[in-house]
């Protein structure tokens, strides 16, 4: 996902010494401003999940053959995100902004210990995100422009994004804007030990299944005489490319309403080698979708004000894709101040999706299928998502120190499947 990239850092040291330079030449109404630190978000989070249909374990609990499977979905992730935001002027007046973020994520997950059918595997994980994102604004003129760059790490999967937006502001309160993305993922294709898919020179397919056996035990102490055994598993590639266009209109002094779209298309392997599907002859084998994706999602936004102290905050999106998924979401907020400065925000958000064209639960595929999964999240389902958020923001900040704002989240969600989740999230602005 996100990645400084040296273009970007060398853009970002461009301005930061243009605009640092003491200048004797104003306009008439314009003076030149250095990049100066106007804002530190820092949000950190806490989200814990169970269920019994992991993916990793063939959709479910349950036995095939002579294995027992454990569909634990339990797991938690502990989240901090840094973002730092630099705005400047030029002497013509335009503003610069450069956000500079950083994540950090540890999460713990059951259904890791299984990607090895010994579960030999470690349960733990850490995913590491920086991005850099750079946009130019003519306040006068209502339009802007910008780009931005993102990478994310975690043990078995790389990723590399840029993107580009532009944006202007007619005289009726309208506002347009669009954005292209594209995001550029290296998966580690590790599968369940019992199907690493060996090679050989000059063994028999005996000898192969006594290596297989003895992988799926935990090791593999036994090599034939004189075999040649390659086991390394390349990355593979998969790419997403996104075109996104919003529009957003001011009715009035209290509505205002934005539409959505976005056309997203993928190509590569967009599947995980280590979620296991189960036949209905008992037979196993590894999650095998189609290496490319259409999607397209389309959203609504309406905003109205009641008065001074009541937001009524009100969303729809519609989606569909060529592997036969439709989902709608729809959501409402409403924030309440009980005071100029501290607000309480209740929520609700309520999903439904069909079933992809390749999915089917634990042990249900037929050997004649091309494409088969059992991840649930291909599955169809019903979910909602509802809490509640606090926020305090008093002018001068707290006891008159740097914190501006601070802001309180939880939330819980259930799905039909059985899967639960909770999360809550904390939110410190400093000025």
């Amino acid at each position: 996902m996100k990645k400084i990239s040296l273009t970007l850092i060398g853009l970002y040291l461009l301005f930061l010494h243009g605009f640092s330079q003491v200048t004797e030449h104003y306009t008439q109404v314009f003076k030149s401003k250095p990049l100066k630190l106007e804002e530190i978000n820092l949000v950190t989070s806490y989200y814990s999940q169970t269920g019994s249909h992991s993916a990793v374990t063939g959709g479910g609990n349950g036995i095939i053959g002579t294995q027992v499977l454990n569909g634990s979905e339990q797991l938690t992730d502990f989240a901090n995100i840094l973002e730092l935001k630099l705005v400047g002027y030029s002497e013509t007046g335009i503003k610069h902004t450069i956000l500079a973020g950083l994540g950090v994520d540890h999460h713990t997950a059951a259904s890791q210990r299984w990607i090895s059918s010994t579960g030999a595997s470690s349960p733990e994980g850490t995913r590491v995100y920086p991005s850099i994102n750079w946009t130019q604004e003519n306040e006068a003129k209502g339009t802007e422009f910008g780009f931005g760059s993102y990478y994310s790490h975690e043990y078995n999967y790389n990723s590399f994004a840029l993107d580009g937006h532009y944006g202007f502001k007619n005289k009726t309160g309208g506002e347009f804007s669009g954005k292209v993305s594209a995001y550029f993922d290296q998966v580690k294709l590790i599968y369940p030990s019992e199907l690493i898919p060996f090679t050989t020179d000059g063994v028999t397919p005996y000898e192969v299944n006594i290596i297989k056996t003895n992988a799926s035990r935990g090791g593999a102490s036994y090599y034939p005489s004189g075999a040649d055994i390659k086991t390394s598993i390349p990355t593979s590639p998969r790419n997403t490319y996104t075109g996104s266009l919003t529009y957003s209109q001011v009715i009035n002094k209290s509505a205002q309403f934005s539409l959505l779209l976005d056309i997203v298309k993928q190509d590569g392997w967009l599947g995980l080698p280590f979620h296991r599907v189960f036949f209905t002859n008992g037979s196993e084998k590894v999650e095998n979708l189609p290496h490319t994706r259409l999607k397209v999602p389309i959203g609504a936004r309406f905003n109205y004000f009641i008065g001074d102290d009541i937001i009524v905050r009100t969303y729809y999106r519609f989606y569909t894709d060529d592997w036969g998924l439709v989902s709608h979401t729809a959501s409402i907020e409403l924030p309440y101040k009980f005071t100029p400065f501290f607000s309480i925000s209740p929520f609700y958000r309520f999903y439904t999706q069909t079933a992809t064209k390749y999915f089917a639960p634990l042990g249900m595929h037929s050997t004649l299928d091309t494409y088969f999964t059992s991840n649930y999240s291909s599955a169809a389902f019903n979910s909602n998502y509802f809490g509640i958020g606090l926020r305090s923001a008093p002018p001068g900040g707290f006891s008159n120190s740097f914190l501006s704002a601070l802001e309180l989240r939880y939330g819980h969600y259930a799905q039909s499947t059985d899967l639960n989740s909770n999360v809550i999230s904390l939110h410190f602005t400093l000025k």
